[in-house]
This record gives C-alpha cells, structure tokens and sequence, in this order.
C-alpha cells in the first residue's frame, strides 16, 4: 500500500523537511540535478562545494554523520575526501 502524505498541500520552505535525495558523487564540471538544502557527510574528510550564489568553499575536517545546511549546486572532486556524501532538497 502507498505511504500518505499527510502534508502534500502544504508550501515547502527552507523550515521544512527534506523530500528529495541524490547520492553527490564528486565531480569538478558536473552539478547535482537539484540544488541542495543540506549535505549529508557519511565519511569524514574535506567537503569542496559550489553554492548556489557561484561562491567555492571547502570545508575542512567535517565528521562523518554530520548534516550540513547549505545550499550547494556543485561537489567538486577537487579539494572533496569526504565519503558517502548525501545531497538533500
């Protein structure tokens, strides 16, 4: 049986919970499909994103399991150690 969605009419906003996930496998030249509201980080390391301003940032030493709030368009290979990385929208 499908799930219910009890919240379907409601507006998303940046509050609100994730819907939608894709796996951010590291590339310099390709984006992920929808810009994210948070990255997840499974492994620990470097996270090297591009905001959705066009701004690079690289974030060093982030623990494994942590949630990130950011709005990121790009995990570039370059610069990223970080493992099983999550983007979240």
């Amino acid at each position: 049986m499908p799930a219910t969605d009890n919240y379907a009419t409601f507006q998303a906003n940046l509050e609100a919970p994730y819907e939608r996930g894709e796996a951010a496998t590291p590339h310099d030249t390709n984006e992920l499909t929808l810009a994210s509201r948070a990255i997840y980080v499974g492994g620990a390391g470097a996270l090297a994103l591009v905001l959705v301003s066009g701004d690079a940032v690289t974030l060093s030493g982030v623990p494994a399991g942590t949630m990130l709030r950011v709005r990121a368009k790009q995990v570039k290979s370059t610069g990223t150690t970080a493992t099983n990385i999550v983007a979240l929208s």
